[in-house]
This record gives structure tokens, sequence and C-alpha cells, in this order.
């Protein structure tokens, strides 16, 4: 086809310095399968005029071959080089929910002298956008003083498997995600009161079981919750992450993340010198895993349909607003802005903190929680 495709070409004399400036275009986009477009070029010197409306149908037919072609001919690798549970180590817990093995890290609770220890609650705790159980290291001990701690990775990230194919709902949906949750608090917490404690993204995964679920949850803990602002592609072209070409290249194009996604961890702190080595390579350690390209790529083509900002006014448990004073990721203003929006919450600013408030100031964001803590549990 495309040796008739340049035949044509040479017999119809098309204007040099367009289909040179095009070939040169794609040669230094796909340098090492686009001798094509050195060839392209090397006809158009040769050529001559021609009517202009034949020569443009000529080139779009061979840019839209390209296009159609070209993505399946590059390579898409990934650099993890471990399964997920050998990055996880011996001794690494997983619960399946939703057909999926999910990455867990239980706390159990212990028992201070002056309080009722007779069936205490389970804190559930959802990570953010990026982040896994590791980012909230600093309070789970803290927090066991309270009840049961459960912190998990959601599909996507962290030590969590990453399916390719499944049956019944997407794992990395809004909607998978929800009843991944609902399972969890089964397996854990039958009978028990549920505290859920959710960050950034986790924080609208939160708020949303909440509405969904009534009755389900006893207390609701929001740390700079992404609900007011958030992140993603709009609902409304989804559609575009099932075009044969662009889901091949997917998980090529979210590969970034792995270098991106340190600036953001850089914006999330406002004293950067807290991100020691250990820090980093606490976040990194996912990036070891097989095929986490692919997993990332399916969490960001998935289907959210997620209505929780306009249905606050329906979170009645109470509720903890928890935000660093110089959050930029989400914004300390919408955080604030939540409290006069979720009925009778309370909000704790914490000075000189920024968006991972559980991580940078552990001690003031467990302070929070104590204080209001008679609140949230009655």
């Amino acid at each position: 086809m495309i040796n008739k495709v340049l035949s044509y070409a040479a017999s119809s004399k098309p204007l040099m310095g367009l289909l040179s400036k095009a070939a040169f275009t794609f040669s230094q986009l796909f340098p090492s399968q686009f001798a094509l477009s050195i060839r392209l070029a090397s006809w158009a010197f040769r050529l001559g005029d021609v009517k202009i409306s034949r020569i443009l149908t000529i080139l779009g037919f061979v840019l839209l071959l390209l296009l159609l072609v070209v993505p399946f001919l590059i390579p898409v690798s990934t650099s993890g080089t471990q399964s997920y549970k050998e990055v996880a180590g011996p001794g690494a817990t997983f619960a399946t929910a939703q057909g999926t093995q999910i990455y867990y890290e239980k706390t159990d609770f212990v028992c201070q002298a002056d309080k009722d220890c007779t069936n205490p609650p389970v804190i559930f705790l959802l990570h953010g956008f990026g982040a896994s159980t590791f980012s909230y290291r600093e309070v789970t001990k803290p927090l066991s003083e309270i009840g049961d701690v459960i912190a998990y990775d959601r599909p996507g990230f962290g030590l969590t498997e990453r399916p390719t194919s499944w049956e019944g709902e997407n794992p990395y949906g809004s909607v998978g995600q929800d009843l991944i949750l609902d399972e969890l608090i089964s397996e854990f917490a039958s009978g028990r009161d549920v505290i859920l404690v959710g960050h950034s993204a986790g924080g609208t995964l939160a708020a949303q079981y909440v509405v969904d679920n009534k009755d389900a949850v006893q207390g609701l803990i929001l740390i700079s919750p992404a609900i007011l602002t958030t992140g993603g592609t709009p609902s409304w072209l989804n559609w575009v992450y099932s075009i044969p070409q662009l889901d091949h290249l997917g998980p090529l194009l979210v590969s970034s993340i792995a270098s991106s996604g340190m600036d953001l961890l850089n914006e999330s702190w406002y004293n950067q010198d807290l991100i020691t080595d250990e820090v980093k390579a606490g976040y990194r350690k996912p990036l070891e895993i097989i095929g986490w390209e692919e997993g990332f790529w399916e969490y960001n083509r998935a289907p959210r349909a997620f209505d929780i900002k306009d249905r606050l006014a329906e979170i009645d448990v109470p509720t903890l607003l928890v935000t660093g004073d110089t959050d930029t990721v989400v914004a300390t203003a919408d955080t604030e802005a939540l409290a006069g929006l979720i009925k009778d919450s309370v909000l704790f600013v914490i000075p000189q903190s920024g968006h991972l408030a559980q991580e940078e100031t552990p001690e003031d964001t467990i302070k929070a929680i104590r204080v209001v803590w008679s609140i949230l549990t009655r």
C-alpha cells in the first residue's frame, strides 16, 4: 500500500515544500520507526506542481495512514522488574476484593488504661493520587490507640495488584473502588463502628462512600480532600481513551509520572528539607512492579461517577476537615470552604504544613483528630 501511495505521488508531482515539511515533522517525532518520512521527503524534492486538491488528498491519505499505523509500531515496555508480591516482600498481607488482590497494612488496637476498650472502631485510611499506605506511616500507630487501623493501596497505586482484565465493575473506576471499600469494611469491621480517613483524592472517595452508603460509616476525616477542585479528564472525554492507538500508547504516555511525581511530592510539602531519601524511596517503590505503567493507565482511563460535590449536604456523620495552611495542591481555601458546606463539620488548619499534613506534621494531625474524637464517635 505504501509503495502504491509513493508511486501515485510521483506521478502527481505534488508541491515539494508542503510534503517535505510534513515528512520532516514525522521523522523528528518518530526517528526509529519513520524511515518512511525520509523517503517521502526525497520524493518531494523530485516532484513538480499539480493541482492543490490532488496534493492535499494524497498528503491527507498518507498522514492518516501514518496516524493509524505508526502508534502500533512503537514498542511499549515496563521499567518494573518484579511482581507486586515480590516488591511487597515476605509477610505482606493482601485481601481479595472485587477479584483484585488489595495490599493492606493492619495496626491492631492498643487499649489505653483510661478508655473503654470494648468493641473499638475500625479506621480505614484512603490515600491520595500517586500515593499509597506509605503516606500514612506516621499516624497509624497513634491512631491505633483509638481503634484498629486498616490502610490499603487503591488499585493503580502502591503494592496492590494491577489487573488488565476483570469481570463486573472496573476496579480502577469510582464504582469499583466504592465496592472494594465496601468489601473491606465487611471483612474487617462487621458489626463495628467505621471511621473513614481520606486524603486528597482518597478524601473524594471517602466522602462519596458516605453519601452512597447511608448508616455504614460513623465518622469522616478529610485531609485536604480533592472535592471542590478535582483533576483528571472530563467524563465526556473518556471515549478518547478507547481509541486503539491511544490505548496502545497509554502506558508509555503515563510513565512520565516516574519523574513528574517527584515534582508533585515537592509541591506537597511546606518544608522540603523533610523529604528525605527514605521518603523518596517509599514513593518510588511501586515503580519496581512489572506493569505499573499499564495499571496507572487503566486508572487514568477508568470511568468516574463522583457527584459528591453536589451532594455535600447529604453528609450526615460527624466530619473533621484538616488542611495545611500552605497547601497549593488542593488549595487551603477549598478545604476551608467545605467547612461551610458540610453540616456540623469541624475545621483544623495546621500552620506551616502543606498538602501532606499526615506526613509533614503528623503530631498536629493526630492532635486535631483527638480534639474532636469525642464528637466523631459520639
